[in-house]
């Protein structure tokens, strides 16, 4: 009864990640982005996000965001949560986060 839910066809709620860290000169960077949908059924469910970071196109631009220490973040994290738009858009894996949600 029913179709099974998978996370490119749900529109269930998610959860969006952006971790930020220090870099090199002290700036505060963003270190990854990733999403997850939130577990419907009851009980304890833990979930690994796959993180990833933008990256700039050319190595000009690699080297002044390196330089100036601004280095490309996403403004809105709906390009995160849906994906759509992504495919055009440059990123780099930057490991995972791991959360445990209670759900009753």
């Amino acid at each position: 009864p029913g179709t099974p839910l998978t996370p490119a066809s749900s529109a269930g709620p998610q959860i969006v990640v952006s971790v930020y860290g220090p870099d090199f000169f002290g700036n505060d960077v963003v270190r990854g982005y990733g999403a997850v949908h939130v577990p419907f059924t009851p009980g304890r469910h833990t979930r690994t996000i796959p993180m990833f970071v933008p990256e700039s196109t050319s190595r000009l631009q690699k080297f002044t965001s390196w330089f100036t220490g601004r280095r490309p973040e996403f403004t809105d994290p709906r390009v995160v949560a849906q994906g759509e738009g992504r495919e055009v858009t440059r990123v780099r894996s930057q490991g995972f986060v791991t959360v445990s949600f209670n759900v009753v």
